[in-house]
């Protein structure tokens, strides 16, 4: 058997409520200290006493504000990165197309859908906006299974 493995043995180890010495027990620490023990629980008492769970509530609140919190964050990523609010710089159009698109006030992939709905030719009729860039345009859109 090993020796010194075994923690020191306190055999009059005091327990304390509210500051004072209630009783002795043998333990490994000198003292414990309690908030409730049986002379002073209701249950033996017969009697009702506050136990403060003030500190519990207040930091179950703390959690679940941070939950929803992060709930929220995750919430706005994930809208973030639906293929509809992507720029109009994730299509990989090239600087004239991505340029004349800015300009006529489509920045968003949702804003090119909205575009292609009323058909081909209003994305065609931005100027800089060739066959080229339709082709494109409605790759990604698939790609992202936004057109069938």
């Amino acid at each position: 058997m090993k020796s010194d493995i075994h923690p020191k043995w306190y055999p009059e180890a005091k327990v304390l409520v509210e500051g004072e010495v209630v009783m002795t027990v043998g333990s490994t620490v000198p003292e414990i200290r309690v908030e409730i023990w049986s002379g002073t629980h209701p249950f033996y008492t017969g009697q009702q006493r506050l136990v403060d769970t003030e500190g519990q509530v207040d930091r179950f609140m703390r959690r679940l504000q941070k939950r929803d919190s992060m709930m929220k964050q995750t919430e706005t990523q994930k809208e973030k990165a639906k293929p509809v609010n992507l720029s109009v710089d994730a299509m990989s159009l090239g600087t004239r197309a991505e340029k004349a698109l800015e300009e006529a006030g489509v920045t968003t992939v949702g804003d090119v859908l909205n575009l292609l709905a009323q058909g081909d030719d209003a994305l065609l009729a931005l100027p800089g906006i060739g066959q080229k860039a339709l082709i494109d345009i409605k790759r990604f859109l698939r790609a992202e299974e936004l057109i069938d």
